[in-house]
This record gives structure tokens, sequence and C-alpha cells, in this order.
């Protein structure tokens, strides 16, 4: 593997890091059978508050730790209107994205363009110098290592946990779960804020490291993005981390080339990582995938069947009301 790729590559699950944050916390809140799509405007929102906390405070754990209650907050608002007023899930997340998004331009203009603190870069020593892996994959910050824990943790405690196993009954079957004595309510509240937290943090981890500052619409079409992985990697952790490290190839991929061919308008390298995804997903969904599955030899058939096997949980988005 050259030294360009390898930059590429670890160039690409850097900028991964704020979408593995938010595509895992939506995942955790879909999960419980909760759809948050408000995550557009709680990136923008946390991300703006993130760097102005981060900048005025001379603290980065605190402008991450402001930004993660940013998005427990506006979780909240969706877990009362969905759990406890059972309103439409959709409706409460489209109104709190563009509220969330004109509050960040409104509140944020203090701060545009003005220069704040960033997460600093922390090779591992001993690791960095693994051939291959070690610039891949050690050379980064604290919070790219941080994403490779939360992939881990996450599977970990949705496969291997009884915790897990009762969040995703409670998406699944919850009136099953409830007559066991699961506390529904509960549940998909603390999952929803808990959700709602990371979403945060990877607002505060646009602006306090991948796109470090804060303007206005800074990291808009991400939340989106987001959401798209989420289904794309069928709400599995590991098929979503995947999902969003393809995304950042993408990007890294646009930065490559606008720097190759510099007589393309650099607009079409900046919305092509996003179009590209948009087909992605096109192409694995609905007769597209299953007509070119059905040419494969049947074994090869069948695993890439159950890997790529997208099953929503069946409650999601369907308001809990005891019998």
């Amino acid at each position: 593997m050259g030294p360009k790729l390898i930059t590429l590559l670890a160039t690409a699950i850097a900028t991964s890091t704020p979408l593995i944050f938010a595509c895992l916390g939506e995942t955790l809140t879909e999960r419980a059978g909760i759809v948050n799509l408000s995550v557009e405007g709680t990136i923008l929102l946390s991300a703006m508050t993130g760097f102005a906390i981060a900048k005025y405070t001379h603290s980065l754990l605190l402008g991450f730790l402001g930004a993660a209650i940013v998005g427990m907050l506006v979780a909240l608002i969706v877990a009362y209107g969905a759990i406890t007023l059972k309103q439409s899930q959709v409706a409460i997340g489209f109104v709190l994205t563009l509220l969330c998004g004109d509050l960040s331009s409104f509140l944020g203009t203090p701060v545009v363009r003005v220069p704040g603190p960033t997460v600093p870069n922390f090779p591992l020593p001993g690791l960095q110098q693994i051939p291959i892996i070690g610039p891949l994959l050690f050379q980064a910050d604290l919070l790219v290592y941080s994403s490779y824990l939360l992939i881990g943790l996450c599977w970990f405690y949705l496969y291997r946990t009884r915790s897990g196993l009762t969040l995703r009954a409670i998406g699944e079957q919850p009136a099953a779960a409830f007559a066991r004595g699961t506390d529904v309510y509960f549940w998909r509240y603390f999952y929803t804020l808990l959700g709602g937290a990371l979403v945060g943090i990877a607002g505060a981890a646009f602006s306090l490291d991948f796109k470090a500052g804060w303007s206005h619409r800074h990291t808009a079409g991400y939340g989106w993005i987001a959401l798209a992985i989420v289904i794309f990697g069928g709400w599995h952790p590991l098929r979503v981390a995947l999902g969003a490290y393809f995304f950042g190839v993408l990007q890294s991929l646009a930065s490559v080339a606008q720097a190759t061919i510099p007589q393309v308008p650099t607009q079409v390298f900046s919305v092509a990582p996003f179009v590209l995804m948009i087909v992605a997903l096109a192409l694995t969904s609905g007769d597209w995938l299953d007509r070119g599955l059905c040419r494969l030899p049947a074994p090869l058939r069948h695993h890439l069947i159950h890997l790529l096997q997208i099953s929503p949980p069946a409650a999601l988005g369907k308001p809990f009301a005891p019998d």
C-alpha cells in the first residue's frame, strides 16, 4: 500500500469521525423505536455551541460537554412529543431541524470565522510505528480513537449484553417487552437522549476538529447523510460505521480530484460525495439490488443477501400504548 493511498484512507477515517458519532447515536435511538429527524439541525446548533463554549472558556472538554447537552435537549423535545404526546415523529423532527438551523445562524453570528481551539493531534507511541496500520489508524487524535471504541462498544452492547437485547426488544416488540416488565417509556426516553448526546458530540467534532471554526450552515447536509447511512447500514453498528467510512473515502477522493482537475469548478467536488452516496443508497435498495444478486452464484448470493439485508425495527416510528 503506497504512502499516498495510506494518506487518503487516513484522511477518510479522520473526516468520518463526526459522522460515526452521529450515525451511532441515531442507530441507538432508532433501535429503541424513535425516529429523530432533527439530526441535521442538532448537528448545526451543537457545532456552533461547542465551538463558542470552547473559545470563550478555553476548554475543549467544556465545548464537547455543552454540545452534548444541546443534543440531549433537542432529543428531549423529540422524546416528549413522540413518546408522551404521541405526535408525529417526522413532523417534530423536521420542525426542530429548521428551528435549530436558524438558531445556529442567529446565535452564532459573533463567532463566525473567528479563530478558536481545535483538538490536537495525538499519535499513539509504539502503535504509530506499525507498518501500514500505524499511519492509517494511530496517527490521529483522541476523538478518532474514541470513535473506534464507540463502534466496538455499540456492537458489543447491542448483541452481547442483556441490556442490548432489551433495547432491540423495545424497538421490535414493545408490547412484549412491556409484558415482561420492561419500562418501555423510560428506556425510549433514555436511548433518545443518549443518541441526542452523541449527535451533539458529532456537531462539536465538526467545529472543533474536522471543519475547525464556525460559519453559517457550517455542517449543512451531514445530518441528512447520517440518517441515510443508518438506513444504508441496516441499523447495525458495524455496517453503519462502514457506511460512514465509505462517505469519508468519497470526500477524500473528491479532494484529490479537485487538486488534479483544476479546470472543473470546486462546487462539483464539494457536492459529489453527497450525490454518490445517494446513488449508492439507490443501488443497494429495491429491484436494482435484487436483480444484481440474482445473477450471482447461489452460495455468494445467500451470503450477500444476509450481509446487505436491511430490516428496520418493527416498531420504528410507532407510538406505544400499553393495553
